[in-house]
């Protein structure tokens, strides 16, 4: 039976002498940035600090997705269910965003990144949308890697969304019933025409999506971990895709 998914517990002694095939890098990979929370517990310390220390860790990794050549890199790093948290810990996501956005873009679009995002943006505070939005404009026309960053996200509603876009289509006749297929409906969600994620990454020790990419995942390949994603490093990176290039990939077909 094809193997699913690993999961990768923690070790110490990670090996250095990893055989990466540097022709077959995945295309797009999504990350679920989970365990800042655990991270935090672990140490006595508050949450906040949690998400801090999670996004030295993004700037590690999106620095290495540029190095290897990744062309699409989407990081979960807040779901439409995430509102459901406390306010105090709501404000300083949306801070430590705002903070990110501001520190590290002379950098990103000095190695030729293009900030994206997706999810319903509008609901963000004033503040994050501006400077989403600028991010964007200034590093839209870059050639390297796109960080889309899934803000405001959920899964089943991008697919409503989608549905709602399609509907509209229809009553102003701008598509007819018989056009709409997978390849189209594809191009009606949030990814437009960004490939679907070929490898998605979870740390912390969940076993789930979240959420997360429920169209685009059909056909991922999948890799645990029980890291937190604050120890997240370009050690498991790396480790995570040489699983990838061992996966035999049929897309329901047989050899």
């Amino acid at each position: 039976m094809k193997k699913l998914f690993a999961f990768f517990k923690k070790d110490k002694n990670i090996s250095t002498n990893i055989d990466l095939d540097m022709k077959r890098i995945p295309a797009h990979i999504a990350i679920i940035m989970d365990g800042n929370g655990r991270w935090a517990k672990q140490r006595n310390l508050p949450r906040a600090l949690g998400h801090k220390a999670g996004v030295e860790t993004i700037r590690k990794i999106v620095k290495e997705c540029n190095k290897l050549g990744v062309k699409y890199l989407t990081l979960y790093a807040f779901s439409t269910e995430n509102w459901n948290r406390p306010m105090q810990e709501i404000d300083a996501l949306m801070k430590l965003l705002v903070e990110y956005l501001k520190n590290e873009f002379e950098e990103l679009n000095a190695n030729d990144v293009v900030i994206n995002s997706i999810g319903n943006i509008s609901k963000l505070p004033r503040i994050c949308r501006v400077e989403l939005d600028n991010a964007y404009e200034k590093t839209k026309n870059n050639k390297g890697l796109v960080l889309n960053l899934a803000l405001n996200y959920g899964g089943r509603n991008e697919i409503v969304d989608a549905v709602k876009e399609i509907s509209l289509d229809l009553i102003n006749k701008k598509i007819s019933k018989d056009e709409i297929t997978e390849e189209l409906f594809s191009k009606y969600m949030y990814t437009g025409e960004m490939p679907d994620p070929d490898l998605i990454i979870r740390p912390s020790g969940e076993l789930r999506l979240s959420n997360f990419l429920l169209w685009q995942s059909a056909y991922s390949e999948f890799w645990f971990s029980d890291i937190n994603w604050p120890d997240f490093n370009e050690k498991h990176l790396t480790l995570a895709i040489v699983d990838y290039q061992k996966r035999d990939r049929r897309f329901g077909k047989v050899k």
